[in-house]
């Protein structure tokens, strides 16, 4: 996809935020529900500022999914595939597109089997319990580990919540004004001195420069 499909399709408001003129590319629709459920509780919208879902974190991370990253060609991905410190990065082979693929339906199945019910059923605070789970390992999970899973989430949905919305992400900029960010502007660094004082002009995209 372009740069130019990209930021069209990341126009419309992912599912569960509103009337979604939406449709992932990547994701099936069980599986983007799921997204939407996760990122929701990861970045839910409150007093600070909006949520992911609101910013179409999920339209980000489905689009994501279908560039040179998703297919994990920005990683060495040969074998052999060795038990490794965390540190070292993802052992498994995976790429992320399966990363979500195998991860989200081993967490259904493993969902389902320890709290009876989808994860799209539940509540917000059931959701809460079940990611926490999913981040202290005390969910099992096969072939991607819970945690895998979990940090895949949290990497994805940051970098949607702040990115360009040439990307599919931070709809209306809305990230950056809340934080203060300039964005692409190129002339904000006379002001990098300045401390304390607000900059006083409002966000530019990269899709600004060419208007």
């Amino acid at each position: 996809m372009t740069l130019a499909g990209t930021a069209l399709a990341g126009l419309a408001q992912a599912a569960d935020g509103g009337p979604s003129g939406y449709a992932p590319s990547f994701f099936t629709a069980d599986e983007f529900a799921f997204v939407t459920a996760f990122v929701d509780r990861l970045i839910p919208a409150d007093e600070e500022g909006p949520g992911a879902v609101e910013l179409d974190v999920p339209n980000f991370i489905d689009l994501q999914m279908n560039t040179t990253y998703g297919h994990g060609g920005l990683w060495y991905m040969h074998p052999p595939f060795r038990q490794a410190p965390a540190t070292f990065g993802n052992q498994l082979g995976l790429p992320p597109r399966e990363i979500y693929r195998q991860g989200i339906a081993a967490a259904e199945t493993a969902i389902q089997a320890k709290y009876g019910k989808r994860f799209t059923d539940m509540t917000a605070g059931e959701r809460d319990t079940v990611i926490t789970a999913m981040q202290k390992k005390a969910l099992a999970m096969a072939p991607v580990p819970a945690s895998m899973l979990f940090g895949q989430f949290l990497t994805n949905t940051k970098e949607g919540y702040f990115s360009d919305p040439i990307h599919g992400g931070n709809r209306g900029m809305a990230a950056w004004k809340m934080i203060g960010y300039p964005g692409a502007r190129a002339d904000f660094t006379d002001w990098v001195d300045r401390y304390g004082a607000k900059y006083p002009f409002g966000p530019v995209s990269i899709t600004d420069l060419g208007a």
